[in-house]
């Protein structure tokens, strides 16, 4: 029943994620990247401030609290939820909210073998099968045009947002046992502020103010909530696993984007998601446990 509750959490996390992708591409159009990012992750802050308020008044927090040890995963956190975001923006700007979507799977990899290598979970050969069909699908998605070998550099964007958010799940997994609460507020007040004031550096300038509101409640929905509830999942199926429930979160963004922008894909594309299918379902069916070695 545990465990159940770990996988509902995942899947939770990743259905409010799916909506950001389709949604951040339309609002791209009145805002600049790094500002946008910053206000993303403030969103949560905010909406996760107002849940801690509400929390506080009825005496209801039976969590752990983070301390001074957890400082150096909780700094490379922030720093890594700085660049992530950002990262992805540039890259949604450059390709399909489709492509972009379907791309963020490769956050399933990045976390496991990092999951592997650095934090030492063991991985199953079936999900090392899924690893490899989600890789051959995000290759595939990084070429506009497959007969020439272009490269598309909104994908190289997006991969690189995912390695950036591969480190951050391993780091986040370290504090999984602390109050989610406490992280997303954490993530969203720093990782917010400073997207902001690099995105002010570089010249980037506010010139609708309404769209701040929406971007607020996108980031509260997309990135609080979603990661409250992925924290929590976390906590009962380690950082591989919960990547790999995770991993409906960009073929729900896929069908939203197809459904708003009416962008008919290449055959490529057709091609990607039979690969990213099979690879993500090879990876959310493994029964192995993931434990440290």
């Amino acid at each position: 029943m545990y465990k159940v509750k770990g996988i509902s959490f995942a899947i939770l996390a990743a259905i409010l994620y799916a909506i950001n992708s389709p949604l951040s591409k339309i609002l791209l159009n009145y805002m600049s990247p790094t500002l946008m990012a910053g206000f993303l992750y403030i969103g949560a802050g905010i909406g996760m401030g107002f849940i801690a308020l509400f929390r506080k008044v009825n005496k209801n927090n039976k969590e752990s609290k983070l301390s001074k040890k957890e400082l150096p995963y909780v700094i490379s956190m922030i720093i890594l939820d700085i660049i992530a975001p950002i990262c992805l923006l540039f890259g949604l700007n450059m390709t399909t909210a489709a492509n972009a979507s379907l791309l963020n799977n490769f956050e399933i990899v990045c976390t496991a073998i990092i999951a592997l290598v650095i934090f030492k979970e063991k991985i199953s050969l079936r999900l090392w099968i899924g690893i490899i069909f989600i890789t051959l699908s995000c290759l595939l998605l990084s070429f506009e045009d497959i007969s020439s070998f272009k490269f598309s550099f909104g994908s190289l964007f997006i991969i690189i947002a995912c390695i950036c958010w591969g480190f951050e799940n391993n780091c986040t997994k370290k504090i999984s046992s602390k109050d989610p609460l406490q992280i997303v507020l954490l993530k969203g007040i720093f990782s917010g502020l400073g997207s902001l004031i690099i995105g002010f550096i570089i010249g980037e300038r506010i010139t609708i103010i309404w769209v701040i509101f929406v971007i607020l409640l996108i980031g509260f929905v997309s990135y609080g909530l979603s990661i409250f509830f992925y924290v929590y999942a976390q906590r009962i199926l380690g950082a591989a696993r919960t990547s790999a429930y995770y991993a409906i979160a960009p073929f729900i963004g896929t069908i939203l984007s197809l459904i708003i922008f009416k962008d008919i894909p290449l055959y490529t594309y057709y091609i990607a998601l039979i690969l990213m299918i099979i690879g993500a379902w090879l990876s959310s069916n493994d029964k192995s446990i993931l434990k440290k070695r």
